[in-house]
């Protein structure tokens, strides 16, 4: 069985739990300590305040193991907060994680008020049109040679990966859809064990 383990420090954890949990096959984990990500083929780092975030990841020991965790192959997806931890640049200051090479741009698309949801179709991850769920969401100002691009909304990069690390700007988890937790087991964390 696989085990995907949801980073719980701050941010929707409930919600990428309760999708996952939709998914045949496959346990779910509340990863409170950074002991626990011994225990998971995959994490999500969901989305929240990346700055509450990234102070709890330091001052919990979660950065050191979070990198290990990747370094040893295994997968991690970041969804909105969880992509800016990724990065490797948020808005010309240094990343908290940088294990994707990117740059991205916090609130890109406005402030709370300014959030939206649409429909889109990514032949890459299904047929069925995707529902995209923008909460203060960032965007990916520039990728590195070997990143990606998985989606791109007008002429906003809102979705992209690199080896072992997915990252979305937007919120799956708020959707009923399992289609892109489905994406990032059996593209990232699957394919890996093949």
């Amino acid at each position: 069985m696989i085990k995907i383990g949801v980073l719980d420090i701050q941010g929707g954890v409930e919600e990428h739990v309760n999708i996952l949990k939709k998914i045949e096959n496959i346990e779910v984990l509340k990863v409170k300590y950074p002991k626990d990500l011994n225990n998971i083929d995959g994490l999500i780092i969901p989305g929240g305040e990346s700055t509450t975030i990234s102070k709890l990841m330091k001052k919990y020991g979660f950065i050191e193991a979070i990198k290990n965790f990747s370094k040893n192959g295994k997968s991690i997806w970041g969804t909105c907060a969880g992509l800016i931890l990724l990065s490797n640049k948020v808005d010309d200051e240094d990343g908290t994680l940088k294990l994707i090479d990117i740059d991205v741009s916090r609130n890109a698309f406005g402030s709370q008020i300014n959030s939206f949801s649409c429909n889109k179709i990514v032949e890459k991850i299904s047929s069925i049109p995707l529902e995209l769920i923008f909460i203060r969401a960032p965007i990916i100002k520039n990728v590195g040679e070997n990143v990606k691009v998985l989606i791109r909304l007008e002429d906003k990069i809102v979705a992209a990966k690199q080896n072992n690390i997915l990252v979305t700007s937007f919120h799956p988890e708020l959707t009923n859809q399992t289609l892109f937790h489905e994406y990032f087991i059996n593209n990232f964390i699957k394919a890996k064990r093949s």
